[in-house]
């Protein structure tokens, strides 16, 4: 059975063509899933129950609450979501005085195969569908209170490049969710070809997965710089104007004694120079059998008065839910196998 919740309009309008209904029952349905947020097609009271009988016949809504959460001491709090083929998802509600931000998945697993990260560990089991992303998005009790999404769950969004286009173009139009671009931020290791379309098709802000300034560094800890060299991603970046409505951030994870220097520090300045960006420093979270340290709170004060003091922007990221494995690079399979 397929899902309606992740059709674009123009999926719409074909789908009520193809069952010979009015043309502006596209409209209709695109309004109950995406303003009124149901979860049956028997909710989509303005629709013939003809029409609608139709719809059940062919159609579900594609609307699932979550399996199970977890809350941290910090208020962060978990969600685990069902996906194809008996995986699952995790999606991470981060609430911050005025911001509510969800943290989105975009696949079950990864490809990507970081050092630093759990998801990659678990490896690759399928592309989540714009139906997947959107249903963590309108399925969380906070839904409605969402100031932000960031796509830095599990996967890589560049990997599923139509699909999370897909997602997008429903949550910024005005037949969708209606959302300002400036609300939503996609991050990547780095996947020139996604990028490259990313850059040219999207206006929500970027940030950029880093972690070193020296190629053979970062290829230790990130497989993919063979593929895609941070300097190609670099100079593909200094082509598109980020000084006005797109913002541009590079994140940077800590280790003790590997990147979080001096060297390091005027390293990535000389790297970053000329691009109008921000960098968001990460303290490093343990995880099974990798044997990475985390640097010390006096190692990345430091680090970010450097870069602030040669007029890069440059934050500390507070660190959220880490007792329950909801922080960055935790997100894993360890919260599905609780579900037996």
């Amino acid at each position: 059975m397929e899902y309606l919740l992740g059709k674009t309009w123009g999926e719409l309008k074909t789908l009520v063509n193809e069952l010979n209904m009015p043309g502006f029952t596209a409209k209709q349905i695109s309004n109950w899933l995406y303003n009124k947020k149901i979860s049956s097609i028997d909710e989509m009271s303005d629709i013939s129950l003809i029409h609608r009988k139709r719809l059940k016949e062919n159609y579900e809504t594609g609307r699932r609450i979550p399996s199970q959460k977890q809350e941290s001491i910090d208020g962060t709090i978990k969600y685990l979501f069902s996906a194809s083929n008996d995986h699952f998802i995790e999606s991470v509600y981060i609430p911050d005085k005025e911001r509510a931000t969800l943290c989105v998945s975009s696949q079950i697993g990864c490809k990507m195969n970081c050092l630093f990260c759990m998801t990659g560990k678990q490896g690759f089991s399928g592309q989540l569908t714009s139906g997947d992303m959107l249903n963590q998005i309108i399925s969380v009790p906070e839904s409605d209170i969402l100031t932000n999404l960031v796509f830095m769950g599990m996967g890589e969004p560049l990997d599923n490049m139509d699909e999370l286009f897909k997602t997008i173009e429903i949550l910024t139009s005005d037949y969708g969710f209606a959302w300002s671009p400036k609300r939503i931020t996609v991050s990547t290791i780095g996947i020139i070809p996604g990028l490259k379309r990313f850059l040219k098709e999207s206006k929500v802000h970027l940030a950029i997965s880093l972690n070193s300034p020296y190629s053979t560094e970062r290829l230790s800890l990130m497989p993919v710089e063979k593929a895609y060299p941070i300097i190609e991603i670099l100079n593909l970046i200094k082509q598109y104007d980020f000084t006005r409505q797109r913002r541009l951030s590079f994140e940077y994870i800590m280790f003790g004694g590997l990147n979080d220097d001096l060297k390091h520090a005027v390293a990535l300045v000389k790297l970053l120079r000329d691009i109008p960006c921000r960098v968001n420093l990460i303290r490093y979270h343990s995880i099974p059998d990798v044997r990475l340290p985390a640097s010390d709170t006096k190692a990345m004060i430091e680090f970010q008065e450097y870069l602030n003091s040669k007029g890069i922007i440059c934050t500390l990221r507070s660190s959220r839910g880490e007792d329950i494995l909801a922080a960055c690079g935790m997100l894993s399979g360890a919260f599905q196998i609780e579900q037996g």
